[in-house]
């Protein structure tokens, strides 16, 4: 038997082309939903894993939790059984106040305001996607006429500093449309391990919301961001088969 990566305790022969990454282990349920044949793999600490295949191409669905770290073991991990793909679908508190709940930011470039991508390398380094995967996921977007907007994300650590109000203020004002926890680890180290990655988000919180309320909202499915979590999970999936067809 193949050995086990240590953390998402996938092994080779669970491997596949295509990953998609939401942060939330929740979510993989979401995700099944699309996928034929979609059967459980694996659930250690913030990890769990999924497969199945969508419109014939097989494609993993791993939880990578919250944070740059835990992002990054992922992406190490999955590249080591691999995965050449990977497209973040996560949530974004938005920076702009032309993002509304729901539209879908396909994030361009990264700011690396996190500690993970610098773990790796100087911070003059850019966070930046795939060229082709990037394009792949605003074609299936504009294809199946989803609101979205295309442009940079700040990555950070923590949602409770004592400066969070005027952070927010000098990102918005630098153009920074919307701000995540994940981009920046997933860019640069994908980049660096000669993996293809984009990043998908949810606008969950609008700018100057309240972030308790928008939040609560989400994770009671009481709102509109339901809808945004359905389309970038169908964005990224078509955008793998773009992708798929090209390269064939």
């Amino acid at each position: 038997m193949e050995e086990r990566q240590a953390h998402i305790r996938l092994s080779v022969q669970d491997g596949a082309k295509y990953a998609i990454l939401p942060g939330d282990p929740g979510r993989i349920d979401h995700i099944k939903k699309f996928l034929s044949d979609a059967k459980e793999l694996q659930y250690n600490r913030e990890m769990r894993s999924a497969s199945g295949y969508y419109k014939g191409i097989k494609v993993l669905a791993v939880s990578t939790g919250m944070g740059g770290a835990s992002t990054g073991i992922a992406v190490e991990e999955l590249h080591n059984i691999g995965v050449e793909y990977m497209i973040r679908i996560g949530s974004c508190g938005a920076l702009d106040s032309s993002l509304h709940l729901g539209e879908l930011v396909l994030v361009n470039g990264a700011v690396r305001d996190d500690g993970a991508s610098k773990a790796y390398i100087e911070p003059i380094y850019p966070a930046i996607p795939d060229t082709r995967l990037l394009m792949a996921t605003i074609r299936a977007a504009e294809e199946k006429g989803f609101p979205f907007h295309i442009g940079k994300a700040r990555s950070h650590d923590s949602f409770y500093t004592d400066r969070e109000d005027a952070i927010d203020a000098y990102w918005s004002a630098k153009g920074i449309l919307g701000a995540d926890m994940e981009t920046a680890a997933l860019f640069t180290i994908g980049a660096l391990r000669g993996v293809k990655c984009a990043s998908i988000l949810n606008t969950v919180v609008e700018f100057e919301a309240d972030l308790k309320q928008n939040i609560n909202d989400y994770v009671d499915g009481e709102s509109i961001v339901k809808q945004g979590e359905e389309n970038e999970i169908i964005a990224a999936l078509e955008a793998f088969v773009i992708q798929n067809n090209t390269n064939n």
